[in-house]
């Protein structure tokens, strides 16, 4: 009887496991509902610290920078430009035999083809100013501005600084986001900041780095020179657009990059254009059209070891006068060739770039009081400033 009663135990048993089975394959939400298998381990075999849930949302802000991506995303525009190109004509077509074969339409290249270039731009303000980089509209015919929303519009170049590379559009839109502009004073080495453009027209695109240097100079890119140095990848296409800081600010416009391919590939060192510089220009292209600045016609030269010897020379610092503009402001002044900028209007020279900076600076018409060293004596002397004129058009450093 107890064998019996064994064996009915067992069938039951072994039923209960087979449902038991089929439910867990057919049904499982079925034993999750009721807590079976749900039940999370007791304890760790290690110690681990877990997140409680929705915990990386809170404290985003904390190590996420989406919030100042997102909040300077929406200024940042994919510029198009263009300007038609004339067809040109096929050198074989000099040659008699060629032409007999394929007349005279052989030697002819397809019809004008409109010369598109790419780069990225900063609404700066809600009325449709926007701040981009004198190299990207250079020459072009049409402008063509998209926003990060997916609107198109045609933009009016109001003016161009090419000696800061610098360029003010004009977008008629309604509803347009304006960046908010930084504040260049309390920027720092060491400070994260994000770079936002198209970078090889794949679209828009947020990169992170740090600022590696500020007041970078003497590199050739430009005549007046103040660059913000970062390590944020900046690419071609990154030309005009914004660099911001971890609060989504606008802290400078991104113009040029280093790199030893000729493809223009980040190698981690880009500048950027200072806000400080690009609101000035941008106020000033906005009043007049242009920016003025002083000059007083002569070509300056920093003070190397080799010239201070050369003219035995006992200072190490100023600009030397290489050159004098005839009929110039500092010509009518008696500025001479070897003379040694030491300060203008009691603001020390240290090198040329200062010396431009400082001139620039001062409205034309102004009188400015030059102190120098000729032939290791001191002197001051007059000048009455002129307006600089424009530069000859050059090509630049485009990314």
């Amino acid at each position: 009887m107890l064998k019996r009663f064994w064996l009915l135990f067992a069938q039951a048993v072994t039923l209960l496991l087979a449902l038991l089975f089929i439910v867990a394959t057919l049904k499982p939400e079925w034993l999750q509902r009721q807590g079976v298998f749900s039940s999370p381990p007791a304890s760790s075999i290690v110690a681990l610290r877990e997140a409680a849930p929705t915990a990386h949302l809170r404290n985003q802000s904390e190590w996420s920078y989406a919030d100042a991506a997102q909040k300077a995303m929406p200024a940042v525009v994919n510029i198009f430009s263009s300007a038609d190109t004339p067809p040109t004509r096929d050198p074989r077509m000099e040659d008699p035999l060629f032409r007999y074969f394929f007349g005279d339409n052989g030697g002819r290249r397809p019809q004008e083809q409109p010369a598109s270039t790419l780069g990225s731009g900063v609404i700066v303000n809600s009325e449709g100013y926007i701040l981009t980089n004198d190299h990207v509209v250079d020459g072009a015919d049409e402008i063509e501005i998209a926003l990060a929303d997916g609107r198109n519009a045609p933009a009016k170049v109001i003016g161009t600084d090419p000696e800061t590379d610098l360029a003010v559009l004009k977008v008629n839109l309604a509803d347009l986001p304006a960046i908010t502009l930084g504040r260049m004073e309390e920027a720092r080495v060491g400070d994260v900041v994000l770079a936002i453009g198209n970078p090889f027209a794949v679209g828009q695109t947020v990169t992170m780095g740090i600022i590696s240097a500020l007041g970078r100079n003497h590199l050739g890119i430009n005549t007046f020179e103040n660059f913000i140095q970062t390590d944020a990848p900046i690419n071609p296409g990154n030309s005009g657009g914004a660099l911001v800081d971890a609060n989504g600010h606008l802290i400078g416009i991104n113009t040029a990059i280093y790199s030893a391919s000729r493809s223009g590939g980040s190698l981690g060192i880009g500048f950027a254009i200072p806000v400080s510089t690009a609101r000035s220009v941008l106020e000033s292209i906005i009043a007049t059209g242009s920016v003025t600045r002083g000059w007083i016609g002569i070509e300056p030269q920093d003070i190397t070891p080799e010239i201070a010897e050369s003219f035995d020379l006992e200072r190490k610092s100023g600009a030397i006068v290489a050159g004098v503009l005839q009929s110039g402001p500092a010509h009518k002044a008696g500025i001479r060739t070897g003379d040694i900028l030491v300060s203008v209007n009691g603001t020390p020279i240290e090198d040329t770039t200062q010396l431009l900076d400082v001139i620039a600076q001062i409205k034309p018409g102004a009188e400015a009081k030059l102190h120098i060293v000729r032939k290791n004596k001191p002197l001051d002397i007059t000048v009455e400033i002129g307006k600089r004129p424009l530069p000859p058009k050059n090509a630049h450093p485009a990314q």
